[in-house]
């Protein structure tokens, strides 16, 4: 069995540089902790804890040390509360791209001609979330094309997406949109998000069967696996521990790819179980 690895997968600038950041400071403070989980992936934010890097749900309850901002951002409210906290050291790891799409909302939402604007993305995610903070009470999110009836007419509607949305997706939905009024359309999906689905969908093609490695509460590797699974057999796994022998009766090549919170560890381990089977 042959066994490709996308050429594009795993650990983007953004995660990176909020992994790095962290594992820095943690070399010389004791007390470093995360506002909820630094990124998107279990077994790293486990890795990091084993560091003395901690992850906390309630930032009222530190009393003092280093807390760094996750790579998805915080709500404007509770990052200008955190601020005031002189005891608390800030290290804001938001990635530069989601940070973008943050300015940019901010910024139309000072117009007073401003009167909608839509991002396109998962209500509940954290990023959007905290992206849609910054719009002084101007944003809607349009999750999927069921959402756009909540659209208003008006004389232009902007648009913004979450940076690890789908190009497609997000171009049928701008299309739709389109038919309602004038739009003004801001494509904030990050370059590492285009590349890893670019390059997943092509090796889709060309395999048997496609695993898809990263958290399942991971926005970006959750659609790498919708991607794939429209092309071909697909599963979406988060450790070595999910992979079935079974998978791989009659398959003659395998593909694998990496949402952009999976660490090369993880993918290392799981190519190599994968190898076990090949033999």
């Amino acid at each position: 069995m042959e066994i490709k690895v996308a050429n594009s997968s795993g650990f983007c600038f953004g995660v990176k540089r909020a992994i790095d950041l962290a594992e820095q400071i943690a070399e010389t403070n004791k007390e470093v902790y995360t506002f909820g989980p630094i990124i998107h992936n279990p077994q790293e934010v486990e890795r990091l804890e084993q560091k003395n890097i901690k992850v906390v749900e309630d930032y009222s309850k530190i009393e003092n040390g280093v807390l760094v901002l996750r790579t998805h951002g915080i709500p404007l409210d509770i990052y200008n509360k955190l601020s005031e906290k002189k005891n608390i050291k800030l290290i804001d790891a938001t990635c530069p791209f989601v940070k973008r799409a943050q300015d940019i909302v901010k910024e139309l939402s000072s117009d007073a001609k401003t009167e909608q604007i839509v991002i396109v993305g998962e209500k509940a995610h954290p990023e959007v979330v905290a992206v849609v903070s910054y719009g002084n009470g101007k944003c809607l999110v349009v999750e999927d094309k069921k959402d756009i009836k909540n659209v208003r007419k008006t004389d232009v509607i902007y648009i913004v997406s979450q940076t690890t949305q789908s190009q497609k997706k997000f171009d049928e939905i701008v299309e739709e949109i389109s038919k309602i009024s004038k739009v003004k359309v801001f494509n904030t999906i990050c370059r590492a998000t285009f590349d890893r689905q670019s390059a997943a969908e092509k090796l889709a093609k060309e395999v048997d069967a496609m695993i898809v490695i990263g958290g399942k509460n991971s926005g970006n590797t959750t659609r790498l696996y919708q991607i794939c699974s429209a092309i071909t057999k697909a599963y979406h796994v988060e450790n070595v521990d999910e992979i079935k022998k079974d998978w791989f009766n009659n398959i003659n090549t395998v593909g694998i790819t990496a949402g952009a919170s999976t660490p090369d560890w993880i993918i290392e381990r799981i190519k190599n179980k994968i190898e076990e089977y090949s033999i």
